[in-house]
């Protein structure tokens, strides 16, 4: 149901609990804020690793370790150990890093240890077991659990980075168009700029994590990313939907974005409250989720919370921006006010 807009024309209306499209400005701003710290730790991941996050085995092929120990042990103790181990005369060579201590570890005792990851070259089975047997003979080391043990060939991690970035494109194609069919042209630009921005914010966030933690990104991102891809264009659309039935009962001397805030406040609380459940759900995966799936809920977390920002604050006084700029060019002549909030 539209709300009534009994306040003189010009006048700030009593039924908005947020004047979203009069303060473009500061909505805007707040975005790049969020967007530019991402935007430059994607920089310097492509200069560090050759892409926008650090790549994981999924992606670049290679053999993961995941060893948790009962006792603390430093990756230059693991690194040591692993250089006494002789498989057929080839040395164990790769990247060791730490996981990141949740506090689901610290919720079960467990922070007297140690859990620590390899990357390597690509293991067979027969090597797997020969350094998990010969770590297991290391008395510096103590008792540990293989906790994670992957195998993916290069091809292969070629292949799925490939059929990641088809995918992601892919999604944006079928967006646009379906929202150009359903709506207009400007109003699926609109909804893709904000999506866009939600897309560069994970992806920077990833990054900054990638940088300062060692998150590495798998099949798991890209689910991600398509999640909230398609949250963040399902917020805008059910907004959208409210512009045109609102459009459709302007009063006279309404302009496009006077019915464009109306629209928004009209869809606020329910914006809000739907995305609040899906945080409210993710919070505990992430605080008691495990180090699996840390890194993956934290990024869902950011690109919800981002993708219900985009659809309020970005996507509607984008298409309104649009719609002014476009009327001040060709604006129509002998039209009414009201009629000139439907054109």
């Amino acid at each position: 149901m539209a709300v009534e807009n009994t306040a003189p024309s010009g006048a700030p209306d009593p039924a908005l609990l947020v004047d979203v499209m009069g303060r473009k400005t500061l909505w805007f701003g707040i975005s790049a804020a969020m967007m530019i710290p991402g935007i430059i730790a994607i920089v310097m991941c492509f200069s560090r690793f050759g892409a926008p996050v650090k790549l994981g085995i999924d992606f670049m092929g290679g053999s993961l370790l995941q060893l948790r120990f009962d006792k603390v042990v430093s990756v230059e103790q693991l690194r040591e150990a692993l250089g006494t181990i002789d498989l057929e005369g080839h040395k164990v060579e790769g990247e060791i890093q730490e996981v990141l201590e949740t506090a689901q570890r610290a919720a079960s005792g467990s922070v007297d240890g140690s859990t620590l990851i390899l990357r390597t070259r690509t293991l067979t089975a027969t090597e797997v077991g020969q350094i998990k047997a010969e770590l297991a003979k290391k008395p510096g080391l103590g008792a540990f659990v293989p906790e994670r043990i992957e195998t993916v060939g290069p091809k292969i991690g070629a292949e799925l980075l490939r059929n990641a970035m088809l995918a992601l494109v892919a999604g944006i194609l079928v967006i646009l168009g379906y929202i150009a069919v359903r709506y207009q042209f400007d109003f699926a630009m609109c909804a893709i700029a904000a999506m866009v921005h939600d897309v560069v914010v994970m992806l920077g966030s990833f990054a900054i994590l990638s940088l300062t933690l060692g998150a590495e990104a798998d099949g798991l991102l890209v689910t991600a990313l398509l999640t909230v891809m398609g949250f963040s264009v399902h917020d805008t659309i059910v907004i959208f939907d409210r512009f045109r039935e609102n459009l459709g009962l302007a009063r006279k001397g309404d302009t496009f974005g006077d019915v464009a805030n109306r629209s928004v406040n009209q869809t606020f609380a329910r914006s809000i409250n739907t995305s609040l459940t899906v945080v409210l759900t993710l919070i505990p995966l992430v605080l008691f989720g495990g180090s699996s799936i840390f890194f993956f809920c934290l990024s869902m977390l950011i690109g919800i919370v981002s993708g219900t920002y985009s659809s309020i604050f970005n996507a509607a006084p984008l298409l309104v921006l649009w719609r002014d700029r476009a009327a001040a060019k060709q604006p129509p002549a002998g039209l009414p006010p009201s009629a000139q909030a439907t054109a």
